[in-house]
């Protein structure tokens, strides 16, 4: 009886290893402190670039009228 016992208990950790890993993990993906500092350096720096073309195209009317 133990060793019936012993290979089905191997036979399902095995079947449940293949099973996690055909499931995709819903956990999002870590991002380091390093890499948060320069995707909100690019979010700022595409910020103040559209604030500018934003303010030109905005002056542009004004001259325009």
């Amino acid at each position: 009886m133990n060793r019936k016992k012993k290979i089905n208990e191997t036979l399902k950790k095995r079947m449940k290893k293949a099973n996690a890993k055909l499931n995709k993990s819903t956990k999002p993906r870590y991002i380091s402190k390093a890499e948060r500092a320069k995707l909100d350096a690019e979010a700022a720096l595409v910020a103040e670039t559209t604030d500018v073309v934003s303010d030109a195209i905005a002056d542009a009317e004004t001259d325009a009228k």
